[in-house]
């Protein structure tokens, strides 16, 4: 290829005569990688290593941000479709539907960024390298961020997390869509105004039965081509220049191959919080050796002093720096276009009817019933409706965070007036702002709910109220805030029939609610169809399946203090108290029963499998989805062990009167416990499944049936590995 060519085909603008060896595409990509790293200058190469990379333009390198994100829809480059928040991603519990949403967005991001190409912006945001998912375990409800998560299990995590990371990366044997980042590695979940400080102690049994899977499997089976470090400590190493997680861990026992980027200005907190260092080139020089390959922020520019002054040797820069443009080579950003079908993308994908409709569809499999005495589903033919509340017509409230524009949305309020009668009177008033202690809008509500056949009320948080640090911040309180409850108890007393709606991030105590409003909806940020999906599921149209991915508390009392990360009490798996709602619950309009239980074979050999099936009927006179859920309790380790343990779930739907038989493999690593050093072994002893539509205990009875059985493992115990 000469130099016009080069020019014509590819998004480089090489000066030379001859086609260099890194713009060939017929050669390894090692060798190409090589050949390019090794004609930079120490200066050339540390500007590599930067979030926002400069132009080469000797080497017709283009300038290059690596900041972009997608946690559920590309974010914040403009219009895009946005999709329900990650926890209401989470609420489906269905992992082709995951799948499906992160190839929707990655399309999405692909053709974006062609397009600011061909407008020459190579700015933040515009990008391919995206920093999600988050897959950080929601340990504990105050968490900002942990509606950015899957939720407080690590196998629900794990499996959605994978599918996130396979559909963005999609499935072409030599280039990625684009690269997938998970985050934050490892053992990140706040508080949020200590994370630049905070030291994370967790013992080596928590570690790797809880903080670490989902990390391990996205690297391993997910084939995730990055991953970003935390902000905070780990057993004191700073995250993102930790030898034990970045070395130990993640390169030399998972084999990682990619590349890894700290969180924005992480690294500048080792000299400034953490007081690990003293001084920017020693912070520079502890994250460069011990593995972090990429800095957001500048920090890193600091390194060619580093490798003068011998504390980074130049051939560990260079091994960053191959990694990083490895990445590049595999979006094929240095080859024809013609030969990279995901440059092919036409910029009408984004926010595409396709893409809205498959929003709408994730937005109504993540809604969770939590409360129904009856009321639900309402006639479409009511008199008068009102629809009070602060989040009632809140775009605030469907996007959550990290989030794009959609280009037009549905409010709830909006998806009411949709889809009921043209009689239907909708009186309408926010009764009070979001939080605050005004009650001068409680009149009005009352009066509109008074001459109303029902009062919906939309209530919970928005990202002002809970967030990241700087943007809402972690809660003090898991109730209602502000005078919410108070309005609520307003509209109640007016005796007309009362759903409460919850719009949010993470788990509210509405315990006034459970024991007197007749129906609740648990919508999450459910993104720009939303409001649709509300009115979809509170008017008939669709049977709600969600089932929560967190536990709902009944207060902060029930839980220990939250810099404390021993999983001891926390997540459904240690908790010995009597959740509100426990992880797993979910309602439906139908009726679901379990039977012909049949695990194989009864007794096995450590390190064998077992194979659990079931049959599930629909008993109801409606079709609905169940969510099939496979809980394991190990009754004879030698180490505590969960209470028990999601091993297994399936999203299935049936129609009346239909039955359909549900499988499951149970592997070694699935059986085993983590001992104290953070050893996965299968022991002898006696082991408990059941499976059913919820946690065994404390599920609503409209859940259905529960199956259990027991299987036996003998012989000497094994270690177990990761399988995929």
């Amino acid at each position: 290829m000469d130099c016009k060519d080069s020019q014509k085909k590819t998004e480089c603008n090489c000066p030379c005569q001859a086609t260099p060896a890194y713009l060939d595409p017929e050669l390894p990509l090692d060798e190409r990688v090589d050949d390019l790293v090794g004609r930079m200058t120490l200066e050339e190469k540390v500007s590599q290593t930067l979030n926002a990379a400069p132009a080469i333009p000797r080497l017709g390198i283009p300038k290059y941000d690596w900041w972009n994100e997608c946690l559920h829809g590309v974010g914040r480059a403009g219009v895009a479709t946005v999709f329900p928040q990650a926890i209401g991603m989470a609420a489906t519990w269905n992992e082709d539907l995951i799948f499906e949403v992160a190839t929707a967005i990655s399309k999405e991001a692909r053709a974006k960024h062609h397009e600011f190409v061909r407008r020459g912006i190579r700015e933040i945001y515009t990008g391919l390298t995206m920093w999600s998912p988050n897959i950080n375990i929601f340990r504990d409800p105050r968490w900002g961020r942990g509606q950015e998560t899957y939720g407080e299990d690590p196998f629900l995590t794990s499996r959605l997390g994978v599918q996130f990371v396979k559909g963005l990366q999609g499935d072409d044997p030599k280039y990625l869509r684009v690269v997938a980042t998970p985050k934050h590695y490892a053992v990140h979940s706040g508080p949020e105004a200590e994370r630049h400080s905070f030291d994370a102690v967790v013992n080596s049994k928590d570690l790797w039965e809880t903080y670490l899977p989902a990390f391990e499997a996205t690297i391993k089976e997910g084939r995730a081509q990055s991953i970003m470090g935390a902000y905070n400590r780990t057993n004191g190493e700073p995250c993102c220049g930790s030898k034990t997680l970045l070395e130990k861990i993640l390169r030399e026992k998972w084999g990682f191959d990619g590349y890894v980027v700290s969180d924005c200005w992480a690294i500048g907190d080792f000299y400034k919080d953490h007081k690990v260092v003293d001084t920017p080139v020693e912070a520079v020089a502890m994250a460069m050796n011990n593995g972090c390959d990429l800095c957001c922020g500048t920090l890193y520019s600091f390194l060619v002093d580093a490798v003068k002054q011998g504390l980074v040797e130049e051939g560990t820069l260079d091994g960053a720096v191959k990694r990083l443009f490895k990445g590049r080579f595999q979006l094929g950003m240095f080859d024809p276009p013609e030969m990279v079908d995901y440059a092919q993308i036409p910029y009408e994908v984004n926010d595409s009817e396709e893409h809205r409709r498959l929003a709408l569809r994730t937005a109504r499999e993540s809604m969770v019933l939590l409360k129904n005495d009856g009321l639900l589903p309402l006639d479409k033919n009511l008199k008068s409706i009102a629809v009070i509340g602060p989040v009632a017509d809140d775009l605030g409230a469907l996007v959550g965070n990290y989030n794009g524009i959609p280009s037009r949305f549905t409010t709830p309020l909006n998806g009411i007036k949709n889809k009921v009668s043209p009689e239907t009177v909708i009186y309408h008033t926010k009764g009070c702002d979001l939080s605050g202690t005004s009650t001068k809008g409680f009149a009005v509500a009352e009066e509109l709910a008074s001459k109303a056949d029902v009062a919906i009320v939309v209530m919970g948080l928005t990202g002002v109220t809970e967030g990241e640090e700087g943007a809402g911040g972690d809660r003090e309180d898991i109730g209602l805030i502000g005078v919410q409850e108070e309005l609520l108890k307003v509209v109640h007393a007016t005796g007309t029939p009362v759903v409460l709606v919850l719009l949010n991030g993470s788990a509210i105590a509405v315990n006034w609610a459970d024991e007197n409003v007749a129906a609740i909806l648990e919508a999450w940020y459910p993104g720009e169809e939303g409001g649709t999906a509300i009115s979809d599921i509170l008017f008939g149209d669709y049977n709600p399946g969600g089932r929560l991915p967190v536990t709902f508390y009944k207060s902060l009392d029930q839980i220990p203090d939250f810099e404390d990360y021993r999983m001891e009490n926390r997540t459904y798996r240690y908790f010995q108290d009597e959740p509100l709602y426990p992880f797993g619950h979910g309602l439906s309009y139908t009726k679901f029963t379990y039977t012909d239980p049949a695990i194989s074979p009864g007794t096995i050999q450590a390190g064998e499998n077992i194979h659990v099936q079931v049959t599930v009927a629909n008993t109801g006179k409606q079709s609905g989805d169940e969510v099939v859920q496979l809980y394991l309790t190990d009754k004879e380790a030698c180490v505590p062990v969960p209470l028990r343990s999601l091993q297994g779930f399936k999203r299935i739907h049936l129609a009346p009167g239909e039955e359909q038989a549900v499988s499951f493999t149970l592997t070694p690593y699935q059986m085993a416990v983590v001992d104290y050093s953070g050893q996965r072994m299968v022991e002898p002893g006696e082991f408990l499944v059941a499976v059913g539509g919820g946690q065994p205990l404390g599920c609503g009875e409209n859940q259905g049936d529960f199956v259990v059985g027991e299987f036996t493992v003998e012989g000497e115990k094994v270690r177990a590995e990761f399988a995929y």
